[in-house]
This record gives structure tokens, sequence and C-alpha cells, in this order.
């Protein structure tokens, strides 16, 4: 049994803790854009209600490579790393940082400030873009209460972690 939410920080947006565990590849569901300290919140199927608030330098490789109309960003998917190294402030704080984007021909690599005068090279790998969703419940529908293609479908909605409230929608069409 997979635990790796049992050690889930706690927190109204993606934290570089959530990233300790791997790499997770996220696709964009919204892109909000407010004033404060972290201008930036996209959405994400996977975490909703916890925005991913990439940091300058991370906005500024979107921007780069999709364009500065967010609207654009909606479905498109990115491979997202915890990176130890990121500062804040002159401390290493760790932070999240853009690894592979999808909607990209090849690798991307731009010159971003480390420190006030001082830049390094940060690459970004292409991401296949994301599969479209399964619509289990018109499958369902469509399955007739075929008992035995509803249970194959249960099973593979519950393959693919869809929640709870699919699958008993799943199954409602067995009856």
């Amino acid at each position: 049994m997979d635990i790796t939410d049992t050690v889930a920080p706690k927190s109204d947006q993606q934290n570089y803790d959530d990233y300790l565990t791997g790499p997770r590849t996220v696709t964009i569901s919204g892109v909000k854009v407010i004033k404060g300290e972290q201008p930036v919140h996209i959405e994400l199927e996977e975490f909703p209600g916890r925005p991913y608030k990439p940091n300058k330098s991370m906005r500024r490789v979107l921007v780069h490579a999709w364009g500065d109309k967010s609207a654009a960003y909606v479905g498109r998917s990115l491979t997202l790393v915890g990176n130890p190294d990121v500062s804040y402030g002159g401390k290493k704080v760790g932070g999240i940082e853009i690894a592979a984007m999808s909607h990209i021909d090849k690798p991307l690599s731009l010159a971003l400030t480390e420190t006030r005068g001082k830049k390094k090279s940060f690459t970004v790998q292409t991401l296949a873009a994301p599969a479209p969703r399964r619509d289990w419940l018109t499958e369902a529908a469509q399955a007739g209460g075929d008992t035995d293609n509803i249970k194959a479908l249960w099973y593979a909605a519950q393959q693919a972690g869809e929640p709870q409230e699919v699958l008993d929608s799943i199954r409602a069409h067995a009856s």
C-alpha cells in the first residue's frame, strides 16, 4: 500500500516537501494572476485547491516556452521537481522547479538569474502532451448494464486512481 499521502504537508499550495518523494507530472486546469509576492497561481487537476505558485525564474520559463497568455496553459502538463538548492533571501530553502513541459518541440535552455549579477543555465525537457481523460461515466452508460464490462471498467478506473465518487457512479450502472 502506498503511504505517500500520509507524509504530504498540510498546506494551501504546492511545497518543496511535496516533491521529496520524487517528481510529479501535473496537468494545468487554470491560472490566476493576483497581486502580491506570489502573483501566479497555477491550478492543478491532480491537486485541487493546492496550486503551484512558481517563483520568478520558473515564470520566466513558462513565458519563454508558452507565451504570456496564461489561458493557453490550460490542459498542458508540467513535470515538477523539488530542488534543495533553491535559495530565498540568501538562504537555501528548497523550491519547486519545472523539469519538463508539454507543448515544446525540443528541450529548452535558458540562462536564469542565480544571484544578483550571476546567471546559470537551466534546461527543461520535452513532455508528451497529456492523453485525453477517459469519460468513465459515458463508458459505463454505453456498457448497457453488462456486469462483466462494468466490472472491468470499474477496475480500470480504480487502477487509474479515480476518486471514490467516480467508482460509485460506475458501480451504479451495474444495477
